[in-house]
């Protein structure tokens, strides 16, 4: 049986994990791209224009993460009569919606 995030650990499909990461990696080398604007005297606004897509980035990955979480973690637990995910799953939403 699959660990539930729950128990802070969780076992990824191959093509979850290869997802996630890549993703991951495309937002680093974003984020390595605007620490070199920020080096060679870039333009602000095109700095600006650059971090503006790299938190669209984060909230892909987040959106990736949450929805596989919900289907996985959240869905198991739910079928096993563990209620309070649903609780954390709120206080999980609340967060990312600061």
């Amino acid at each position: 049986m699959e660990q539930c995030c729950c128990h802070k650990t969780k076992h990824r499909s191959e093509e979850e994990y290869k997802t996630l990461i890549n993703r991951l990696s495309r937002i680093e080398g974003q984020v390595r791209g605007v620490r070199k604007m920020v080096e060679n005297d870039a333009y602000c606004v095109d700095i600006l224009t650059q971090v503006s897509a790299i938190q669209a980035a984060l909230n892909g990955f987040n959106r990736e993460l949450l929805s596989n979480h919900i289907r996985t973690c959240v869905m198991d637990d739910i079928r096993n009569g563990n209620d309070e995910i649903v609780d954390e799953l709120v206080q999980t939403l609340q967060k990312l919606m600061k």
